[in-house]
């Protein structure tokens, strides 16, 4: 109760918070993306302007914080920053697909490693309706997850929070940064568009700028609920891109690592399962190549490391 009690105190802490000042750097990182690709892009205007309107935005949220000074304002102010991952992450097909694909890379390398395709083999070997719903309910699981330690830092952990968020957010944008200039649209996407039974034979094709114009992709088996989720959500925003590293296992990492750290252990162990399920789930759903999930897990644990060091350092 006394953390809902410290939400109503009034007491103005001047400055952006960390969430913020990465949002905003990672806008003018990224107009300067839209004005090279001007020509290749759909609508680089309304890009600039989604840009500007989060410009001016802040400063109207930050305007109302210094009128009304109370934590629990400061603590609303995390929502946008996260709501606009919402809209950077299809942002990343735009740029990436001004360049040649590169999955016959990296689904040679799973090939190369297994003898066949794990994304394609995964899901016929455990086919079952119960492992398909529980993979499932663990992908979904993944936007949850995150909120809710951002939330636990904010109003439990509130000393730390603004570095946790400093981690979360930045780490996120290293991943982002990666897809648009490393373009991988997945398992879901090239296989669609090759043919299961050349991937199934060891035959991958480069395709170039196939995915540029063409955004078809192996269907969701749907099972129940959670996947039929799953399926709303990749209705809504998914795209072929983000593929290598896999964000989804890189970034509930960096979410366990802070659930971890929180000292909460029943956040941390009641997400514990969802989060195995959820890395099962990147290859089991045929978002990701195996080595996309591998590659996912390591990086997190090294840009957490990096992303740690370099709040300390923005401190002193």
């Amino acid at each position: 109760m006394n953390y809902l009690k410290d939400l109503l105190l009034k007491r103005y802490e001047p400055g952006l918070l960390s969430l913020e000042w990465i949002t905003v750097l990672y806008v003018i990182y990224t107009t300067i993306l839209v004005l090279f690709y001007w020509n290749g892009l759909n609508d680089p205007a309304s890009m600039l302007g989604i840009r500007a309107g989060v410009l001016v935005g802040f400063g109207i949220i930050y305007a109302l914080y210094k009128c009304f000074p109370y934590r629990l304002f400061r603590v609303a102010r995390i929502v946008p920053p996260m709501l606009l991952l919402i809209v950077w992450y299809p942002e990343n097909y735009d740029f990436c697909s001004q360049l040649p694909y590169l999955d016959h890379i990296f689904a040679g390398i799973d090939h190369s490693i297994f003898g066949y395709q794990p994304a394609l083999q995964f899901s016929k070997a455990v086919s079952s309706a119960f492992w398909c719903e529980a993979f499932n309910l663990g992908y979904y699981a993944y936007y949850y997850m995150m909120a809710a330690t951002m939330l636990f830092y904010h109003i439990c952990r509130y000393d730390k929070a603004d570095k946790a968020g400093f981690i979360f957010l930045g780490s996120f944008f290293t991943f982002y940064v990666i897809y648009q200039f490393l373009p991988v649209a997945g398992p879901q996407y090239y296989f669609k568009a090759v043919g299961e039974e050349a991937a199934t034979l060891g035959i991958f094709p480069e395709v170039g700028n196939y995915f540029r114009t063409n955004v078809e992709c192996i269907p969701l088996d749907v099972r129940g609920i959670f996947s039929s989720l799953v399926l709303s959500a990749q209705e809504a925003g998914e795209c072929p891109t983000a593929a290598f590293p896999s964000s989804h296992v890189g970034m509930s990492t960096v979410t366990m690592i802070l659930a971890y750290r929180s000292g909460n252990k029943p956040l941390f162990y009641i997400m514990l399962p969802l989060y195995l399920l959820l890395c099962c789930a990147t290859v089991y759903i045929k978002a990701h190549y195996f080595i996309d999930s591998i590659v996912g897990f390591f990086y997190a644990c090294t840009i957490y490391w990096v992303m740690y060091k370099v709040y300390d350092m923005k401190q002193n």
